[in-house]
């Protein structure tokens, strides 16, 4: 395990706390959309200044070349500055004299803001002597972006081999949560796995299906399954070797006697927009000029039948374009299901997502065997668009964990280093 804040003595002591602030914006205003990660951070902000440290705040914005006016921290300074309620000045550059002034210059509790750290090429690159720069600006430093945990950068990795090093404790709880997917879950544990590409995946699912239980498939990727099991999905998004990728996926599922479970009915429309008509057919008659957007009202019932059955469940991927409505039940049926059963409440198995399919349902045809436990379930959401869906839905605080890390925390399941947090100290 790795060393955190609270291992070590930070009472006056300037702090380089790298964060992952990196959110959705409005560019020239201060309007931010979605300020989850920025509220994920305020733990480890909080700690430090309740105890006299001096922090300095550092993050990336987007992907500019070179400096860039609507790429600029302002806005999240501004936000972060709403939930302390504490002035947070910002510095002009992530680096150089006028910045090192202001962080010498901050008071107990201060905050200071640097400049994205993205408008140096430098940072990108890991550049010795970028990382010495920002360096000098503290005396420790703090990681609280798991978000950007797999970039070796400057501000992620170059200044942890300089500066003592420590996890943030948004950082310490990704690693514990996610760890425990992988190391230590309460049985029987499901992966549910959406999106659009195999090939994205293929690797997390591969390592997936050596712990899992069950392995349930959605989103655009499911088209890949059907191919591979000889079924036609019409227009449907499909890359060259999805088919191939998805039946190495069902073969080493089998192998292992996990059990797989991939759409019986899809959501079709012949075009992606907000206009489109959608309907349901079965997975073995998609039209030849229909596309797969969603899943159908009876892989919805499934589904949430055998997510209760589990004690941990992670879920990395949509089940269906849920930015437009008609293709959004798939994935609101799997979040309120799963938001229910994190809390122990769930309903019981033949009584579920009637709301969503607008079909009735007949209590006798629920599942067999062991009824679902009454106690929460561990629900692990992974990061980027389902951390997004869930967000819209209102569903995000009754989730056990929702990751702020998409691309890391994929890396992280995966079994990969993570260079940001391989840096760090260890506890022993």
């Amino acid at each position: 395990m790795k060393k955190t804040v609270s291992d070590i003595d930070v009472s006056g002591a300037r702090c380089l706390v790298r964060v992952d602030f990196n959110v959705p914006f409005e560019p020239g205003t201060t309007t931010i959309s979605d300020d989850s990660r920025i509220r994920a951070a305020l733990p480890t902000i909080n700690y430090l200044r309740e105890r006299g440290a001096r922090v300095i705040l550092a993050t990336h914005v987007g992907r500019p070349k070179g400096i860039d006016d609507a790429l600029r921290v302002a806005p999240m300074a501004a936000r972060l500055s709403e939930l302390i309620e504490s002035p947070v000045t910002v510095a002009p550059d992530s680096i150089g004299d006028e910045t090192q002034q202001l962080a010498a210059a901050l008071g107990p509790g201060d905050v200071l803001f640097l400049e994205n750290t993205r408008f140096h090429p430098e940072e990108e690159k890991n550049d010795p002597d970028h990382s010495a720069a920002l360096a000098s600006l503290a005396d420790i430093f703090v990681n609280d972006a798991f978000g950007s945990a797999h970039r070796a950068h400057a501000s992620t990795e170059g200044v942890a081999h300089i500066l003592p090093a420590v996890a943030g404790f948004l950082l310490d709880k990704e690693i514990r949560m996610l760890g425990s997917i992988l190391e230590s879950p309460r049985r029987p544990l499901a992966t549910l796995m959406g999106g659009a590409k195999v090939g994205d995946k293929m690797a997390v699912m591969e390592r997936l299906i050596e712990t899992s239980d069950m392995l349930l498939v959605g989103g655009g990727m499911a088209a890949a399954f059907l191919e591979a099991r000889g079924l036609r999905t019409g227009k449907s998004l499909l890359e060259d070797d999805g088919p191939l990728l998805a039946a190495r996926i069902e073969s080493a599922a089998k192998a292992r006697g996990i059990q797989l479970l991939i759409p019986t009915d899809v959501v079709v429309a012949s075009e992606l927009s907000a206009e489109a008509e959608a309907s349901v057919v079965s997975t073995d008659a998609i039209p030849a000029d229909k596309m797969l957007l969603d899943i159908g009202p009876a892989t919805r019932d499934a589904y949430t039948r055998a997510l209760r059955l589990c004690q941990t469940i992670l879920w990395n991927g949509p089940m269906g374009v849920f930015e437009f409505q008609q293709f959004a039940a798939g994935t609101r049926a799997i979040g309120e299901t799963l938001a229910q059963h994190a809390h122990g409440n769930s309903p019981a198995p033949h009584s579920a997502t009637t709301r969503h399919s607008g079909e009735g349902r007949n209590p006798s045809r629920g599942p067999t065997g062991p009824q679902p436990p009454r106690a929460g379930a561990t629900v692990i959401v992974g990061g980027g668009s389902t951390a997004e869906a869930v967000d819209s839905l209102g569903l995000a605080d009754a989730m056990t964990h929702v990751s702020t890390g998409g691309g890391a925390a994929l890396e992280f399941l995966e079994g990969r280093a993570l260079p940001g947090i391989a840096a760090l100290q260890n506890t022993t």
